[in-house]
């Protein structure tokens, strides 16, 4: 019964884990996209401010080409993190199922305590009426 417990405490520790960690993974994609949206602004002005749009002129900002690195970079990163996100998800689908597995066996073994703790009861007090009758 002891182990039943601390089956299910590791259990839910894995499932609160594998829930923080895609917690994670998304804040991490919501940060890496609101800087490419920074970025993609920041291209902008720069595009603006000098008149030339086109990537390929020879006067193109340098600091636009950074920037447009930079945000393939983090739209790079997205994308593995969506990837990795995706797995996330799955693992978290296989720990809550594995939670659910060892909940059910519990509440099965509680079950089936309290069952034999009614029949005990019941036996003693059959036993105290057998007892009393033995005693009139």
């Amino acid at each position: 019964m002891k182990s039943r417990e601390s089956l299910l405490k590791l259990k839910r520790f894995h499932v609160e884990e594998k829930r923080r960690q895609l917690a994670q993974i998304e804040g991490m994609i919501d940060d890496f996209q609101t800087m490419a949206d920074e970025l993609d602004a920041q291209i902008l002005s720069e595009q603006k401010r000098t008149g030339i749009e086109d990537i390929d002129h020879f006067a193109y900002s340098t600091f636009a080409k950074a920037a447009r690195q930079r945000r393939e970079n983090l739209m790079t990163s997205v994308a593995d993190l969506d990837h990795q996100l995706t797995m996330a998800q799955d693992v978290l689908s296989e720990a809550i199922e594995d939670l659910k597995k060892v909940e059910t066996l519990a509440e099965r073994d509680s079950a089936r305590a309290r069952l034999e703790s009614d029949w005990a009861e019941q036996d003693e007090l059959d036993e105290i009426a057998i007892q009393r009758h033995n005693i009139i």
